[in-house]
Parts: C-alpha cells; structure tokens; sequence
C-alpha cells in the first residue's frame, strides 16, 4: 500500500470538506492526515489529505474529484517538487531519573519547550513527517502523556501555483 499527499483548491463555502472527504470514505481509502485552511483570498480554501491506497484506485478518485463542482484545481504533492511539513504537539512526563535524557533528546531533535511544569514537558516541533514518527518513537520509552498533529501541508516548489494552473 502506498502513502499519497494531494493538495487540492476549493470553493471557501459550507459542507465543501465533507464533499471532497466522501469521495475518500467511498473509495475505502484511509486518511492519514488532514489540513484545511483559508489561503491567500478568503475566497479559496485549501485542503491538504495523506492518505493510503493502490495507485490504480487513486487514480480514480482524482479523476472523482475534478468532477466535483467545488473543486477548482489540485496537485499531487511528492518530495521531488513540494515543500512539506507537520507540526507535533507532544507531552512527556517529567521524571527525575529521566528527565537529562529528554531534554538531550529534544534538543537532537531541535524540539522546543512550550510548557515546563513538574510533571510534565511539552514540546513543539515541525518538519517532514518520518521525522515526527522518528521524535514519537524515541520519547515512547520516556512516558509520551499526549500527542497532537496537524497533518502534513505542502506547498509547491519554484514560482508554479496551483491557483495559476488549474488542472480541471
């Protein structure tokens, strides 16, 4: 199975994000991530899913989605031509007998403190997805109390724009 990041430009209007998310709940494909946002004109939104499946079946659904009135363009993103990025939230419980261990961690990482107490450590960082899933996996063994992501959002590289290009 393979890991897909599409990016596609909608209308800024209501129910929008539930039209483009069924077209992925009826062709059986899991979400991984989601991001939505207004973009440069309030007019516009743009929604950003990583999401799971064959290349066949993603092929298909893309062809769903130019159908949809709402959409005005989209662009599959991949790490030859986007820029992308997560940011993590994350707690780790702050223990006497760990806590240098954390904190050395963190700083390999370049995760930055956000909230210090005496129980816990939150850290913020941001960066390509398999460095997330890399910083998670190593603060498990130190007692991870909760985890927020955004999902990943991309932005093409060079001066292309999906607005300049649409693809419908």
């Amino acid at each position: 199975m393979n890991t897909y990041s599409i990016a596609i430009m909608v209308r800024n209007e209501y129910g929008v994000l539930n039209r483009v998310t069924s077209m992925f709940r009826r062709r059986q494909f899991n979400i991984t991530g989601l991001t939505v946002s207004e973009t440069e004109t309030e007019s516009l939104s743009r929604i950003t899913v990583q999401f799971e499946g064959e290349d066949r079946a993603k092929d298909q659904l893309v062809a769903q989605l130019a159908k949809l009135p709402d959409v005005i363009s989209y662009k599959e993103m991949n790490l030859e031509d986007s820029i992308s990025c997560e940011l993590l939230l994350i707690k780790v419980a702050n223990d006497d007998d760990t806590r240098s261990q954390v904190l050395d961690a963190a700083d390999a990482f370049h995760a930055k403190i956000v909230d210090y107490t005496r129980s816990s450590i939150v850290f913020r960082i941001a960066g390509q997805s398999r460095r997330i899933d890399n910083f998670i996996d190593l603060m498990r063994d130190f007692g991870i109390l909760e985890v927020c992501r955004t999902g990943v959002v991309s932005l093409e590289r060079g001066m292309g724009t999906m607005r300049a290009s649409p693809n419908i």
